[in-house]
């Protein structure tokens, strides 16, 4: 069995500390294959956020792959959020998108950021023609009979959480995938998990998210996803900080 940990929002700089040290046990006792980190490792983007997000990743001793969150790109800074917009990541560069060498799984990224959109809350999701090309030709990439998992930010399509995503694109993007050969897409942004099944052209593609590690909860406490791979079939735990787990 391979058992990935699916952790998002950690919001360094308003993380929750019993949470992320919670976490911390939790991936050295148990020893997961690889840990999923779908976005918003900061609250604001800043230098010594993302320091302090590297060593936080890096001190878990497991293979990591990141994908970028809206809180990532700098908030107070509008020429650098256009111009430089990942600069202050390289504490974790080796860590964005990282190929994890998983058998009978592959983790694909889509990125669902943008620096600026044609609306006033930039931080709702949206999949470019560019992004979402680069992600179906690596879905493609992936060797026949493996599971697909995809890796990004904002959930593709609404889950009926009480916060929302509201992704540009999304649904055309959940049905290229699908068509692609997606079997999962594991997102974050949102703060409370789910997985929920979607029929998309007679394939059946389950959106995955995580919960936040951060101060900044919503209906449910601090949590993390564990996701258990055992041949073609996979099942979500809802791990929650001080409550039971929740097959979800």
């Amino acid at each position: 069995m391979t058992r990935l940990f699916h952790v998002s929002d950690v919001h360094f700089g308003r993380e929750d500390v019993a949470a992320i040290e919670w976490f911390g046990r939790r991936v050295a006792e148990e020893q997961p294959d690889a840990i999923v980190m779908t976005g918003d490792l900061t609250m604001r983007a800043r230098a010594s956020e993302f320091a302090a997000a590297g060593k936080w990743l890096e001190s878990l001793g497991r293979p990591v792959t990141v994908e970028v969150g809206n809180h990532d790109l700098p908030y107070f800074n509008p020429l650098a959020r256009l111009v430089a917009p990942y600069r202050r990541y390289k504490t974790i560069e080796r860590m964005i998108e990282k190929p994890l060498d998983l058998k009978g799984v592959g983790v694909v990224p889509l990125k669902t950021t943008a620096r600026a959109q044609f609306r006033l809350n930039w931080s709702k999701g949206n999949v470019s023609i560019r992004a979402l090309r680069k992600s179906l030709a690596l879905v493609e990439a992936v060797p026949k009979g493996d599971l697909v998992f995809v890796a990004a930010h904002h959930p593709l399509i609404e889950a009926g959480t009480q916060a929302s995503s509201r992704t540009r694109r999304g649904r055309e993007a959940l049905a290229a995938l699908a068509t692609a050969g997606a079997h999962a897409v594991l997102t974050g942004h949102v703060h409370d998990p789910f997985d929920i099944a979607h029929d998309v052209g007679g394939r059946t593609v389950r959106l995955i998210g995580a919960g936040t590690l951060s101060e900044r909860v919503r209906s449910q406490p601090p949590s993390f996803n564990e996701i258990r791979i055992d041949g073609a079939t996979f099942q979500t735990i809802a791990r929650f900080m001080g409550e039971p787990d929740v097959a979800l």
